[in-house]
């Protein structure tokens, strides 16, 4: 393999692991947000946002993006440097625990849930959501009963293809509708909130990811895996 081709393939690991963050960061912030909406009645961008259930919705688009996410980086052949990533997820998700516990004060069960404006805890949060994504995206590698679960669950998948291809289209739309109607808000009643920026960059990303994916077919193209190949390597 030459530089160049070594370094096309480590860019398109890392766009890889780029877009399954996006995804868990989009879960996370929306987690919050409904966590705000359900005990708090809070009621975000009303009435851009017509109707604070729909941020579900956000939730489910970016969950159908991790599997097409991560399989544009496994079908590379990158190497590893001592150990599978997935292990260094491990410490990253570790020592960002402690970091935590230490110099914030929200608990980890609440950390993505309460609003917080906080540079430690946004800190802590993407170290912890980093490592969570080597994980996911090694999660094949962790044990042969983790592999053999997650090809259940793929076989079972491919049987229902045209479902999660639509789903992925419509998720996807009224994820667009939810960093269109933020974004008018912003327009209408102008801030200097960061976190609503954040919010709308990660939602139009998790909406352009779905799109995407959508016109490449890529829940219809999966196949059921062959069980005398290694998932990922």
């Amino acid at each position: 393999m030459t530089r160049r081709q070594a370094a096309w393939v480590l860019a398109k690991k890392a766009f890889s692991l780029t877009l399954i963050l996006n995804a868990l960061i989009t879960v996370s912030i929306l987690a919050g947000i409904l966590y705000g909406i359900y005990f708090s009645w809070w009621k975000p961008w009303y009435p851009e946002v017509i109707n604070g259930n729909i941020f579900i919705v956000g939730i489910v688009a970016a969950f159908i993006n991790i599997f097409p996410s991560a399989s544009i980086g496994r079908k590379l052949h990158t190497g590893r440097f001592l150990f599978h990533h997935y292990v260094y997820g491990f410490f990253v998700m570790f020592f960002s625990s402690i970091y935590v516990l230490a110099f914030t004060s929200i608990s980890l069960v609440m950390v993505f849930l309460l609003p917080s404006p906080s540079i430690a805890v946004s800190t802590g949060r993407f170290f912890l959501l980093t490592g969570f994504t080597l994980v996911l995206d090694d999660l094949p590698d962790v044990s042969k009963r983790m592999e053999s679960t997650l090809n259940k669950l793929k076989s079972g998948a491919c049987r229902i293809r045209p479902v999660f291809h639509w789903l992925q289209i419509i998720t996807g739309a009224v994820t667009f509708y939810l960093f269109a109607a933020i974004l008018a808000f912003q327009v209408l009643h102008p801030s200097t909130n960061l976190a609503n920026y954040f919010t709308m960059g990660t939602l139009l990303v998790t909406s352009l990811t779905s799109f995407i994916s959508a016109k490449r077919k890529d829940w219809l193209k999966i196949t059921p895996p062959d069980p005398n190949i290694p998932t990922h390597g």
